[in-house]
């Protein structure tokens, strides 16, 4: 019973180990940026579907969860922060629907089955990055207006960017198959 608890407590520490050390990494994603107005083209979206295909979709919601928890508690975490605000009140701002979309993206991510058909690999995770772009446009064109050229503000620039980060993932997912094993 004793070694039971001692396993059970080792696989709880290791878990929280692995989602702050994502957080880390979403976070350190966000801080590589090319400004854009109104909302900056950062590596996260990479790092959030790379999280939902190592970490599964139980570990990478509980990741992504935590990162947007303390970025809306204060922590400077944010791709503009703490230079454009922190907290709730730069959570809410232009770029909250797409980090709300982080959620549904990191656990279609970890959710997918990934064989060797790149092709599938490539439908599977442009389906759930469309998430983060399809929540973004609804809530910057509820904030700036639907009169405005959302999809011009909020799609168009990352378009070929995102493009580059998907097929970096397809030529990385047998390997982040591995990881998977292994974490």
């Amino acid at each position: 019973m004793e070694a039971i608890k001692k396993i059970e407590i080792n696989k709880i520490a290791k878990t929280i180990l692995i989602v702050v050390l994502g957080t880390l990494l979403i976070t350190i994603s966000a801080k590589i940026k090319i400004p854009f107005y109104p909302v900056p083209m950062t590596m996260q979206t990479f790092m959030v579907l790379f999280l939902g295909m190592a970490l599964g979709y139980k570990i990478g919601l509980l990741t992504v969860s935590l990162y947007l928890f303390e970025g809306i508690i204060g922590l400077p975490v944010f791709a503009n922060s703490p230079e454009k605000g922190i907290g709730l009140v730069y959570f809410t701002g232009p770029t909250m629907g797409y980090l709300i979309g982080f959620l549904i993206a990191v656990s279609l991510a970890g959710y997918f089955k990934y064989e060797k058909n790149f092709i599938y690999t490539f439908i599977k995770l442009l389906f759930a990055v469309s998430f983060i772009y399809i929540l973004g446009l609804l809530w910057l064109g509820y904030l700036i207006g639907w009169d405005k050229p959302i999809f011009k503000f909020g799609v168009q620039p990352f378009l070929l960017a995102e493009l580059f980060k998907l097929l970096l993932l397809v030529i990385l997912s047998p390997y982040i198959k591995r990881l998977k094993k292994i974490i």
